[in-house]
């Protein structure tokens, strides 16, 4: 009953932006975190970004100061905008959503993935 669509991803040379968009729709009682994984050819899915329970955002060392998460808590849409893009950002980004349908149950929930390739 929950589920996430992401938008944004595409083709783009070092150096330039992207803006992925995650947004979560169904009967959805609460949301407890969200963030953005990623995962390229041959090498583990990796979280990237995520705000947790305390709203404090998590940044991986690697991406710190060029990508910037956030969220409209109204669309349960959570962002990720990323600048200064390097060809070691090359993945599949999935959105991760922890929901819940009641007070007692939280589960886990991904995005279908977007490919963002930087490449001149």
């Amino acid at each position: 009953q929950v589920q996430l669509v992401e938008s944004g991803g595409g083709l783009v040379q070092p150096g330039g932006s992207l803006r992925l968009s995650c947004a979560a729709s169904g009967s959805i009682f609460s949301i407890n975190a969200m963030g953005w994984y990623r995962q390229a050819p041959g090498k583990e899915r990796e979280l990237v970004a995520a705000f947790t329970s305390g709203g404090k955002p998590y940044y991986r060392d690697s991406v710190k100061g060029r990508f910037t998460i956030s969220r409209d808590n109204a669309k349960n849409t959570v962002y990720l905008q990323m600048n200064s893009l390097k060809p070691e950002d090359t993945a599949v980004y999935y959105c991760n959503v922890q929901a819940s349908l009641s007070a007692y149950d939280f589960d886990e929930y991904w995005g279908q993935g977007t490919q963002v390739t930087v490449s001149s």
